[in-house]
């Protein structure tokens, strides 16, 4: 067979909607992803049967070293809205709180927050058919609940945009509107401090904190972004801002936001570093301004970032040791700069 016929026979065998309801794009490449996902799912089956045996018989998981192994090979779709409200320390929240969620939804009316979150909802995954407005359901109200609730609880961030992506992943994912909210606010309240706050610092921080770590592991991409004068935040803070949703294949982004919710915000360094590190020869290539940003666009697509599980395995041994004792070290520097600048 030609190369352009198995591709046509590839597209009519994988479907154009993926399993999460994304439309698959133009230049979706369907042999490549067939080929790659007929090894994936013998492991998928493999792990589903593990995760049966460890979850039997017990109502909620602890973090420990076995579920931390297991949760770097891939939490089964069918567990992960367990183990994510497990592992964040949500579920434990949901049950101290009864009927808060509800609560914050029927408070009092605030109607720039509405206003805000009402403008984005057509803008939130157009290319996903469970969020346009003809979907039954459609995803937009729940979205939008979600959103609205967290704006309430959490005054000092009310709405951000990015925000929305990251709800609509968790609302794919749980299936509910309660479990949603809750891990949201473990990312936004704990995991990702300050990041969706208005003077943005925490996300800030990470953006030089990402930098100083190049500077060390990449010296070559550093002295490159120094001497064009591209500054970090023009070319990841999407990553940051919306976890690699919109920038990574779904199943890389879900196999992130696994080891994230259980690891903490280092899993986001983890993958921003090996994504440079793999791509180091191609980015150092760049002789401008304009081609080192397109560099970086490209570098979160094709077969390393859509084979999600050797992408996994990857980012825990290509950026070489990485602590959470020199991230709060470089945080703590990074910060203090930031605020000294004013």
């Amino acid at each position: 067979m030609e190369p352009a016929e198995l591709g046509q026979a590839a597209r009519d065998r994988v479907p154009r909607i993926d399993p999460y309801g994304f439309e698959r794009p133009e230049d979706f490449d369907y042999a490549a992803y067939e080929e790659f996902f007929s090894t994936y799912l013998v492991i998928l089956t493999r792990r589903a049967i593990k995760w049966s045996k460890l979850l039997k018989g017990s109502n909620s998981i602890q973090k420990s070293m076995t579920v931390k192994r297991y949760i770097r090979k891939g939490v089964p779709l069918e567990h992960r809205a367990r183990v994510w409200m497990g592992v964040s320390g949500a579920q434990a929240r949901m049950e101290r709180n009864p009927g808060y969620y509800h609560r914050l939804l029927q408070g009092e009316r605030n109607d720039s927050l509405e206003e805000a979150i009402r403008t984005d909802m057509n803008r939130t995954f157009p290319d996903n058919v469970k969020f346009r407005r003809s979907a039954d359901p459609c995803l937009q109200k729940t979205l939008y609940n979600v959103l609205l609730a967290y704006g309430h609880h959490n005054r000092g961030v009310g709405y951000c945009q990015g925000m929305n992506f990251i709800a609509g992943y968790l609302i794919l994912i749980t299936k509910n509107e309660e479990e949603s909210f809750w891990l949201l606010d473990a990312l936004v309240g704990r995991i990702l401090p300050d990041y969706y706050s208005p003077e943005m610092l925490g996300l800030k921080t990470d953006q030089e904190v990402l930098g100083e770590l190049v500077r060390t592991k990449l010296p070559a991409v550093a002295a490159l972004m120094d001497g064009h004068g591209v500054l970090w935040t023009l070319v990841v803070s999407r990553w940051f801002i919306c976890l690699f949703v919109d920038i990574l294949p779904v199943e890389t982004v879900l196999r992130i936001w696994d080891c994230l919710f259980n690891e903490g915000s280092k899993i986001i360094f983890r993958v921003a570093l090996t994504l440079i590190k793999q791509h180091q020869a191609f980015i150092l290539e760049a002789t401008s301004f304009a081609d080192i940003c397109e560099k970086f666009k490209e570098i979160t697509k094709g077969s390393f970032v859509t084979e999600c599980h050797t992408f996994m395995q990857k980012i825990f041994t290509e950026p070489g040791s990485l602590s959470m004792t020199t991230i709060a070290r470089l945080r703590e520097s990074c910060r203090a700069k930031l605020l000294a600048q004013g």
